[in-house]
């Protein structure tokens, strides 16, 4: 039987254990597409999946990775037939479903996203789930009503793949860009991709306000916590704020004094089973609205034997923007 290289996350007595493995391919899951896996990239629930930090996985063994693109190899779905080029983000990919970090999946065609022409495999995966995520939070901003003129937008985590994204999208889209970080070191990385001011993670980090000064039209938030609320309380009178992350907790200590005060609107972003009408219009997006050259300044690759370390580097945030993992 045919067997391939996989990042595989077991079950043990005291936790779990990530390593390379060889599975075989009669062991995939359920589904009308195989895909060749060419890349795939590391997220922070990668990092968690796989480091067991948090209970991410939900069956076991599991290949880990929550997202991958490649070529369809076989279908039996209608819309998908062998050569064509996939993307495929979420739908429970790395903790229900048999994951990314594989030469080989096995998934509904449902779930799958064509890879837009102007992208390559690798382009894809550097953006990424993370990268997806914030242009899907990009694009909540803009619905509401949050433009250029409304004043600046702040990006928090902004060092790290959501927020890096995020800065260079928004940037890129004529917007002033406050890149929030912890890392100082990194101003003049975030410059780079479009950032006009940084800010200390220290000024959103204290005791927060009922109602600060206001300071941002709206921001995009991949932290959460004390972070999430902070920022609430200093977004301008009618702004909003797109939260899509958790990295400092799933805490809020917040009030409704932002939202019935001063009219903010804070807007979930969930990227795992967003409909397949909104992640295309945010690929198509993608294709045409992030800068290139900024893509590639911010992202570096490694193999699948690297993950390991690389999971635990971007729970510890040492990883700055995104990593690709080139499969096989």
């Amino acid at each position: 039987m045919a067997t391939f290289k996989a990042m595989v996350v077991e079950k043990t007595e005291t936790g779990t254990k990530a390593g390379l493995a060889d599975f075989d391919d009669a062991n995939l899951m359920d589904g009308d597409v195989t895909v060749r896996v060419e890349y795939s990239c590391v997220n922070y629930k990668d990092g968690l999946a796989i480091t067991g930090k948090a209970p991410v996985v939900r069956r076991f063994p599991m290949i880990a990775g929550i997202d991958f693109a490649g070529t369809v190899e076989s279908s039996s779905h209608a819309a998908w037939k062998p050569g064509d080029k996939v993307i495929a983000n979420g739908w429970g990919l790395g903790e229900t479903h048999l994951g990314a970090y594989a030469e080989k999946a096995r998934v509904k065609g449902d779930w799958l996203v064509r890879l837009p022409s102007g992208l390559s495999a690798r382009e894809a995966m550097a953006i990424g789930t993370a990268g997806y995520t914030a242009m899907l939070s990009v694009m909540a901003l803009e619905r509401h009503g949050v433009t250029p003129a409304s004043g600046p937008v702040a990006v928090t985590g902004a060092a790290g793949g959501v927020g890096s994204v995020a800065v260079a999208l928004l940037a890129r889209l004529g917007y002033s860009v406050s890149a929030v970080t912890g890392r100082p070191e990194e101003g003049d990385y975030l410059k780079g991709l479009g950032a006009s001011d940084i800010v200390e993670r220290a000024a959103l980090s204290g005791p927060v306000k009922m109602l600060a000064k206001e300071r941002w039209a709206g921001g995009i938030d991949s932290v959460g916590s004390t972070t999430l609320a902070n920022l609430l309380s200093m977004t301008k009178y009618g702004g909003a704020v797109a939260a899509c992350g958790l990295a400092g907790g799933m805490d809020l200590p917040t009030s409704v004094a932002p939202f019935i005060l001063r009219g903010v609107c804070l807007y979930g972003i969930d990227s795992v089973m967003c409909p397949l009408p909104r992640r295309e219009a945010a690929w198509r997006r993608l294709e045409t609205d992030l800068d290139r050259p900024k893509l590639a300044a911010m992202t570096r690759e490694i193999g699948l034997s690297e993950l390991p370390d690389t999971a635990a580097a971007i729970l510890a945030g040492q990883v700055r923007g995104r990593v690709v993992v080139k499969i096989g």
